[in-house]
């Protein structure tokens, strides 16, 4: 039921007309990367259908930086795949190449990293195209952005190894789910995307830091929605949902309505907040070229709104019923991934 859930967004955002000629070069790539290493595991990857979560979150991205975001979807998304629950002896390498990924933005582009594995290797390449032509502050701003989400992960997946998954209160989950989710070094993307940059003083401004913040509790609480059935499946606690059940009792539709609930609140806060985005611009005294940048990263945010709303309706990655290999595998409790942490 939880990825029937809709919202009723008030923006709608487009989708790269792009998408087809990236997908086909994305899928290509994930292969000779040696991101997929199995049929089941390809199978399973392309049922998430990430391509169009890339095309639908930077629509005006061209067609060579659409297939650099889409390999760059990848390695996140798989990466975040790989902790298996029966091995928690595994979150010790995952923390190892958490800090390899981290480490990356902050060293030339292209020096080859020293934890060797293909998610690593892939992403020296991925990273040496994504900050081609950006500021060192956009590069700065993106690698603390990044490296918080690790962190983020590491931390989820030490809580998961330690059988603590489902033991946060509503308040520290919320405060939590804002790092894990990823969405500020995302959205930070969506300035590479289109070729320009939020001027510094809009992003220390507190309005676009709170919009960004709010901007991810919605879309971190919306996947937790989605997710949740195949999340509960594999017994993961991190969800709003759960957490919720397990702090209120009650019943487990009626964790998902106030899910629903607060979700919808941080939406409305968050457009609040946009609504004094000129106001914003004149107290900084901006010139026309500067609003328009920031017009242009307030759009990045609505892409990400919407655009991981309409992808997560229909992901395979989120879908509560699997057929074939996949769905054996994920009932043994291991998942259909190949492992991509070691050499």
């Amino acid at each position: 039921m939880p990825q029937d859930v809709t919202f009723d967004l008030p923006f709608k955002t487009p989708v790269s007309k792009h998408l087809e000629y990236a997908r086909e070069r994305h899928l290509d790539w994930v292969w000779e990367m040696g991101l997929v290493r199995s049929q089941a595991g390809f199978e399973e990857y392309q049922s998430w259908d990430l391509p169009q979560a890339a095309a639908r979150t930077y629509p005006h991205a061209s067609a060579d930086d659409m297939v650099v975001l889409m390999n760059w979807f990848s390695l996140a998304f798989l990466f975040d795949d790989q902790f298996d629950a029966r091995s928690p002896d595994r979150a010790d390498r995952i923390a190892v190449v958490a800090q390899e990924l981290i480490a990356t933005p902050l060293r030339p582009a292209g020096t080859a990293p020293r934890v060797i594995c293909p998610i690593t290797v892939a992403w020296v390449k991925v990273w040496a195209h994504l900050s081609d032509g950006m500021s060192l502050m956009w590069r700065t701003r993106f690698a603390a952005s990044w490296g918080r989400f690790l962190v983020a992960h590491t931390e989820e997946v030490d809580l998961a190894a330690k059988g603590l998954a489902g033991t946060l209160g509503l308040d520290e989950y919320a405060s939590f789910r804002r790092r894990t989710v990823g969405i500020h070094h995302s959205i930070d993307a969506g300035e590479r995307s289109r070729g320009f940059e939020v001027p510094a003083q809009v992003q220390a401004h507190p309005l676009m830091v709170q919009m960004r913040d709010l901007a991810a509790d919605v879309i971190g609480f919306m996947n937790d929605i989605h997710s949740f059935e195949r999340e509960k499946r594999r017994g993961d606690g991190h969800n709003l949902i759960a957490v919720l059940y397990g702090e209120r009792g009650g019943t487990w539709k009626e964790a998902v309505e106030e899910a629903y609930r607060m979700t919808t609140a941080r939406l409305d806060e968050y457009l609040k907040l946009e609504e004094r985005v000129p106001e914003m611009c004149e107290e900084l005294g901006l010139t026309g070229e500067e609003r328009a940048q920031v017009r242009m990263g307030v759009e990045a945010i609505q892409h990400w709104i919407n655009g991981n709303y309409e992808w997560a309706l229909t992901s395979g990655r989120y879908a509560a019923a699997k057929e074939g290999p996949a769905a054996i595998a994920e009932l043994a409790g291991k998942g259909a991934l190949d492992d991509l942490l070691a050499v």
